[in-house]
């Protein structure tokens, strides 16, 4: 991303467009491979693989959406990746967590960009896809591996599973956070700015480093 703009009205960008499309096409498909894993996972679910166009749809498409959801990964690490280095700003924002569980912003440390939450869930995320794409493709393929490496195929069943289960809780923790936690998070992966008011209380040295640059603009 560019340097972070401040529009006409005040309002500053938060994401662009290209950020906001890689985001969503990595929501959408992730939650198409949520639905359609739970259906696989137990019978009680299986409805949910007949209401997304049946199980032989699902089970063709389930494969080739995991790539998508890789290749939406890869794309925010090449695009957030340099952003997402741990820093002294998240340590300190560790040290906080109670107060931010707590909503009191007022003592919350400054936080970048990103906060230290939301590095760790872009990391787990990354490593957590990548365990997928490599144990889906032993489950996927399993004729390409004989069965004396037969330990490869038990270890991938172990291995998506974990995986999906950790995601799926970054994920609920994700939701959570970005709608009930920071109001207006959801809105600005949608629109793209936020207001002045919201990039102070919630990313403050962020917020700093923006007014800094349009001043220095001036």
């Amino acid at each position: 991303m560019s340097e972070p703009e401040v529009l006409p009205n005040g309002r500053i960008v938060r994401y662009g467009y290209r950020e906001r499309l890689m985001h969503w096409v990595s929501a959408v498909s992730y939650v198409y491979l949520l639905l359609t894993g739970l259906a696989f996972w137990t019978p009680w679910l299986f409805w949910l693989a007949v209401v997304l166009g049946g199980a032989t749809i699902s089970r063709e498409l389930h494969p080739w959406v995991g790539v998508v959801f890789f290749v939406a990964v890869l794309w925010m690490w090449a695009t957030w990746g340099s952003q997402m280095r741990s820093t002294e700003l998240d340590r300190e924002w560790w040290r906080a967590l109670p107060h931010y569980i707590r909503n009191e912003d007022d003592d919350m440390p400054p936080e970048g960009r990103f906060n230290g939450g939301q590095k760790m869930l872009f990391w787990a995320f990354l490593w957590c896809g990548l365990a997928l794409l490599l144990s889906g493709f032993v489950l996927w393929e399993p004729h390409w591996f004989p069965w004396s490496l037969r330990f490869l195929r038990f270890a991938a069943v172990l291995v998506h599973a974990v995986a999906f289960l950790v995601t799926v809780a970054l994920f609920i923790v994700h939701v959570y956070m970005g709608t009930a936690v920071e109001r207006g998070a959801f809105a600005s992966m949608t629109r793209g700015d936020v207001s002045p008011a919201w990039a102070r209380r919630h990313h403050r040295a962020w917020y700093d480093q923006v007014e800094g640059d349009s001043a220095a603009e001036r």
